[in-house]
């Protein structure tokens, strides 16, 4: 049933049958994350650091109606350019595809789309989490639920921190999704390496975090797994000077009275502005070391 809306690139389908390391990557950063050509000259980026760690990079995307596991040059130029590929969660897939659409997949439905194809490792920039005033909003991130319910490891810069970091943590327990540090005692917030927010798990080595990983889809344990990887020292950005950007950033989308899905595309684009910048050339580090991580992890998992 899957075949008919399923198209696995020959390379990853070879290597989930063989198998081999596979990472899966999303497509929302380079549809709706970064401006063209740098959108796809970090996508490409990111998968030959995959590459260079020895796992083979499967980026996900919905291209006339089809579910994409590893996309070619072709497409990678082409959701860098385009300018009607829409940002899909998992509430989106079934028109998406049905109608024929093309698609950049977000944390959610790459998540489904990577199990769908046999990946369990993803890597990403950092997860969705519960919104701000979300008590009065109830704006909570698709990404979420999804955790709770497929069995994907995701490979994060924790959760962004124009979220409320501390409500998405008590989520994810609530939902049962272990949350592990990697050489960490503390969440991770994305353009910096602390939070506030102590973990209950920390781990220093992958071989280590591959075991767990094996340990949970093993036992049938429902659900996903947040490894939290801070961004390297040297391209984090201060603690306060950031947080400040972002309360800069919340109050003018209040003003504009900006809400739903638009929020963190909006958000994330006016601390850029307001950063000149800064924020940007963290983001795309942060992935680059969660490519890195994520791929020792794939490969890690072989071995098991």
């Amino acid at each position: 049933m899957l075949d008919k809306y399923l198209d696995i690139n020959p390379e990853v389908a070879d290597s989930i049958i063989t198998g081999k390391a596979v990472v899966a990557l999303e497509s929302t950063i380079i549809s709706h994350g970064m401006p063209y050509p740098q959108n796809v000259e970090t996508a490409r980026k990111v998968e030959n650091i995959v590459r260079s760690k020895g796992a083979i990079p499967a980026t996900i995307a919905i291209l006339n109606g089809k579910l994409k596991v590893g996309l070619n040059e072709k497409e990678l130029e082409y959701l860098g350019k385009a300018n009607d590929v829409a940002k899909v969660s998992r509430r989106d897939i079934p028109f998406i595809v049905g109608k024929g659409l093309n698609g950049a997949t977000t944390v959610a439905s790459t998540m489904i789309i990577a199990e769908m194809a046999g990946v369990k490792v993803f890597v990403t920039g950092g997860i969705g989490g519960v919104h701000r005033n979300a008590q009065q909003t109830f704006d909570i991130s698709a990404d979420l639920t999804e955790l709770a319910r497929t069995n994907v490891a995701v490979v994060c810069a924790g959760a962004k921190s124009i979220l409320d970091l501390g409500l998405t943590l008590e989520y994810l327990e609530t939902q049962g999704v272990p949350v592990v540090g990697y050489g960490t005692d503390e969440l991770p917030a994305f353009y910096t390496r602390k939070s506030g927010f102590k973990l209950v798990h920390r781990s220093d080595t992958v071989a280590e975090i591959a075991k767990m990983v094996k340990t949970k889809f093993d036992l049938n344990l429902k659900g996903g797994l947040v490894i939290a990887n801070p961004i390297p020292e040297e391209y984090a950005m201060d603690f306060d000077y950031i947080n400040g950007a972002i309360e800069t950033a919340l109050g003018e989308a209040k003003d504009q009275d900006i809400s739903g899905k638009d929020t963190t595309p909006f958000l994330l684009a006016y601390i850029k502005k307001i950063t000149e910048g800064k924020s940007l050339d963290a983001n795309i580090q942060l992935v680059f070391n969660n490519a890195k991580v994520g791929a020792e992890l794939a490969v890690e998992l072989t071995k098991l």
